[in-house]
């Protein structure tokens, strides 16, 4: 029972070939994360400058850590068991308020976005120490260790939400590369040293499902803003084949990930020795880059469904041909993490987008959207028929 599970009573209880489930509780939590994805979408649509897509971008990468790291506790703690559950509750309020403060985070309501977020960092962390049993030393002072840093970078968030302007800016710049930089020194702090590979393994397929849950999250509200762009227009025929150019580019990415490269990552980081070094690299920091894809591409169907038609503008441009372009760099890095060989179909997905680039002012926003999905379809059937002559040899 868990009271008898001697990785702690709050832990999951890990058996010999049976991996950890996603629990309902989890999924809960992440519904949240649908409004957070839409509100950063909606964010860098209206703030499409320089300046508003680094303070977005900065934005995002808040979010994205937040959930990351909760996704890291409920991989080792129990959502099944009440005390976890509440935290996850709780976790659900925080991320309501943040979620509801992205569009004025820079704005009127910065402080509230930074006492959210520091809160939800340092007191997720600080359960999960309190939840550690004292005989488990490795992984108490993984917590302390954590708890530190994160309590270091929450005086930055503060201090920026009290700011104004351009401090508030770099406040937070300060805050969160504290944040991303402590896992690559692995949390050095005084006395305690440096955290051990073996403290941070994970149960693979459990990690796997959850950041493949946060992609669907990420693709889902793009379906879904695109429906209900579509639904408010006239159905015409340029707007017609704006709604299923989108849309078929929606499905090739989800094609790009989901056919060979999420079952692949779950099967290595179940296998590997050292599953807390690949989960790091492959699902904490590589998964950024194929979120922020998604994300800016929901931004070029909003401006391609609403303006199909007449010149591409700095906008569309940027985020049609960026989004689809940011998404295969990050699925080649995360499929080179789990594979060890780059994948030739992204690379050239790659390719014919950058080209794409010198000749997208010269094509109207539809045809530039039809274009983007033709390569994403192209990469898409390239990996499957590629990997599957492979299989078969």
């Amino acid at each position: 029972m868990a009271a008898d599970n001697a990785r702690g009573a709050m832990f999951r209880v890990i058996l010999p070939n049976q991996p950890s489930r996603v629990t309902n509780a989890e999924l809960f939590f992440d519904l949240v994360f649908v409004f957070a994805v839409t509100q950063v979408s909606h964010t860098l649509l209206h703030h499409f400058t320089p300046l508003g897509a680094v303070e977005v971008t900065l934005l995002f990468l808040a979010v994205w850590w937040v959930w990351v790291y909760t996704a890291w506790v409920t991989n080792w703690l129990n959502p099944e068991l009440t005390p976890v559950r509440i935290l996850i509750f709780l976790m659900m309020l925080g991320g309501l308020v943040l979620s509801t403060t992205i569009p004025t985070a820079f704005d009127g309501r910065g402080l509230w976005f930074a006492i959210a977020y520091a809160t939800m960092q340092v007191g997720r962390t600080a359960f999960w120490l309190f939840a550690t049993p004292r005989h488990r030393t490795p992984v108490r002072h993984n917590a302390i260790r954590i708890l530190v840093w994160l309590s270091g970078s929450a005086i930055f968030w503060i201090l920026g939400g009290l700011a104004h302007g351009e401090e508030r800016l770099w406040f937070w710049i300060v805050a969160l590369t504290i944040e991303y930089v402590s896992p690559a020194v692995r949390f050095w702090v005084p006395k305690l040293g440096f955290s051990s590979v073996e403290a941070w393994a994970v149960e693979g397929g459990h990690m796997a499902e959850r950041c493949a849950g946060f992609i669907i999250i990420a693709l889902g509200e793009a379906v879904v803003v695109n429906g209900a762009t579509f639904a408010e227009l006239d159905w015409t025929a340029d707007n017609i084949l704006a709604f299923l150019s989108c849309l078929v580019g929606a499905i090739a990415m989800w094609w790009v990930y989901f056919h060979k490269g999420a079952e692949a990552g779950s099967e290595q980081l179940s296998k590997s020795a050292e599953s807390g070094r690949l989960a790091r690299l492959a699902y904490t920091y590589l998964h950024m880059p194929i979120v922020a894809g998604i994300i800016l591409t929901a931004v070029s169907d909003e401006l391609v469904l609403k303006h199909p038609t007449g010149h591409s503008d700095v906008r569309t441009i940027v985020s049609t041909i960026g989004g689809p372009l940011v998404f295969l760099v990050g699925t080649t890095l995360f499929k080179h993490a789990i594979r060890g060989f780059l994948q030739l179909s992204h690379g050239i997905g790659i390719v014919l987008l950058l080209a794409l680039s010198y000749f997208a002012s010269d094509l109207s926003p539809l045809w530039l959207s039809v274009a983007t999905s033709v390569i994403m379809i192209v990469v898409a059937v390239w990996e499957s028929v590629s990997l599957g002559t492979k299989t078969e040899g």
